[in-house]
């Protein structure tokens, strides 16, 4: 999808934003920025939306994003309530590369800051030892203040740098930056297809959601995904299939049709290709971990 340019809000008297979000959900518009993204999801689960990769995201996991990667997390639904109990909650720090001056790039000590960068446009899933040290660091720069707001942003920096337990998410691919009207035709796409990816959605549907034709709407989905619309709809499916899987509650067979797909074989099939393994396998890895 063609992402929409998103200016995040700063302030002259903070060389960095964070904030703790408690809240429905994490926002639904496909979006990029110039600023680094370092995303904590202390409570939440559902699908993420990183350059070309569809995941699903839960508890726990901390991800970086590059400057202008673009981005969006659409929650499971049972978190769209009103009781503040079901909320999401994350802690998002938000910084530009250069936020603390520029010969801090340059200078011998700092070499790994400019790799960790580089390796940030792909986004990063930080895992092990390095995880659990970022989400201390970063739920006490929540609060902290002056040279102590400092500090522990630079902690953070030198965790992130050294990491090696990292997966990259996307793959080195560029975007066409959007304009007002295509943000709103490809949300529409997104949002009604994450709806309604449990039934059939025709071209003829899809389509007419963007007013556009059948043959326009496939052109334009391809040039700007890089990917049919149905190889992105299989994506959908397959992501909400690895949740199903996770949770153990309904038997294989019956996750395949819950997701949209009309036989066994195929969901198999697709499955394979997308995860790299059967849905019995993916279960075992996941449960045994």
């Amino acid at each position: 999808m063609k992402p929409y340019f998103h200016k995040v809000p700063v302030t002259l008297l903070n060389s960095f934003g964070i904030r703790h979000d408690i809240q429905p959900n994490f926002g639904r518009i496909w979006h990029y920025h110039p600023e680094l993204e370092l995303h904590y999801v202390i409570k939440g689960e559902g699908l993420r939306f990183i350059g070309d990769n569809i995941g699903n995201f839960s508890t726990g996991e901390i991800i970086l994003l590059g400057e202008n990667l673009p981005h969006t997390w659409r929650c499971r639904e049972e978190y769209f309530q009103n009781d503040p109990s079901y909320h999401t909650e994350a802690i998002v720090l938000q910084f530009l590369p250069d936020c603390l001056g520029k010969s801090l790039l340059n200078i011998p000590e700092a070499y790994l800051i400019p790799k960790l960068y580089e390796k940030a446009k792909r986004g990063m899933i930080i895992h092990g030892a390095a995880r659990e040290k970022l989400a201390k660091l970063m739920t006490g720069a929540v609060h902290a203040t002056n040279l102590d707001r400092i500090i522990q942003f630079m902690s953070i920096l030198k965790v992130l740098a050294e990491a090696d337990d990292y997966t990259l998410i996307a793959s080195a691919q560029s975007f066409n930056q959007s304009n007002e009207q295509d943000t709103k035709r490809l949300n529409k796409v997104y949002n009604f297809t994450l709806s309604n990816y449990k039934k059939e959605i025709s071209l003829e549907e899809i389509s007419s959601i963007c007013n556009l034709s059948i043959t326009s709407f496939c052109r334009y989905f391809k040039l700007m995904t890089k990917k049919t619309y149905y190889d992105f709809l299989i994506e959908i499916r397959i992501s909400h299939a690895c949740h199903f899987l996770v949770e153990d509650k309904f038997p294989t067979e019956l996750i395949c049709f819950e997701c949209g797909f009309n036989n066994v074989s195929n969901f198999y099939r697709h499955f394979k290709k997308i995860i790299g393994m059967t849905p019995l396998e993916y279960k075992r890895k996941y449960l045994a971990a």
